[in-house]
């Protein structure tokens, strides 16, 4: 159960309120092992507000970066270090059900993927939760080309369904990205995939007014 000085962390975070935030913490120096309702830390949540300057403030307030958080804020040292350590928390799984690569890839964080590829990570990893996403599709929901690139090159399964058959084509697609969309297509992603409930990439990228990629996946 979450306490009420814990609850004032996130809500903190959340605001991106960096000064309540050192408040609370040199108030309890506990709160940094704290767990949000999410079940994450405090750096991961910050990670997942998109509020990176959160996360920093956190680490310069004492908070030990383990190999997740580590992975999502970009500390490619840190990262390092820790699988030196341990090589078994290369493909370990996070609190939410995610592997290192996983959080590099939706993170964006290029350096810290290309480590842990280099170290041997599993790129195809699916995530130990109800989404049974990939890192590939991690980087396509977070819109970052050249690391999908990246993936993709490592031998990622292009055409890998998550939840409710939902590929990294039907990603970009819908996010309207003919960058991403191209590179799939040029590694044999398979337009003709459907969703669960029968929609192509083509019918989201409709739905979403991409007229360019509606033309690529013609």
């Amino acid at each position: 159960m979450t306490t009420a000085s814990e609850k004032e962390l996130f809500l903190a975070i959340r605001a991106n309120d960096g000064q309540a935030v050192r408040e609370l913490i040199q108030q309890d120096r506990a709160l940094l092992e704290a767990v949000s309702p999410m079940g994450v830390s405090p750096v991961l949540f910050a990670a997942y507000y998109h509020h990176p300057q959160m996360a920093r403030v956190l680490v310069e307030e004492g908070a030990s970066l383990n190999v997740f958080e580590a992975a999502a804020v970009g500390e490619a040292g840190r990262v390092g270090a820790l699988l030196d350590a341990d090589a078994a928390l290369l493909n370990a799984v996070s609190p939410d059900g995610f592997s290192p690569l996983g959080l590099a890839a939706f993170f964006g964080q290029a350096e810290v993927a290309a480590l842990l590829l280099a170290r041997g990570s599993d790129v195809n990893a699916v995530s130990q939760n109800a989404m049974r996403v990939g890192p590939l599709h991690s980087a396509v929901a977070g819109n970052h080309t050249e690391l999908a690139r990246t993936l993709v090159e490592a031998g990622a399964d292009v055409n890998a369904a998550q939840q409710d058959g939902f590929t990294p084509l039907m990603g970009a697609a819908q996010n309207g990205n003919a960058q991403l969309v191209a590179l799939l297509l040029g590694h044999g992603a398979r337009p003709e995939s459907l969703t669960g409930d029968g929609r192509s990439a083509a019918d989201l990228a409709q739905e979403e007014g991409h007229g360019e990629v509606l033309l690529l996946l013609s």
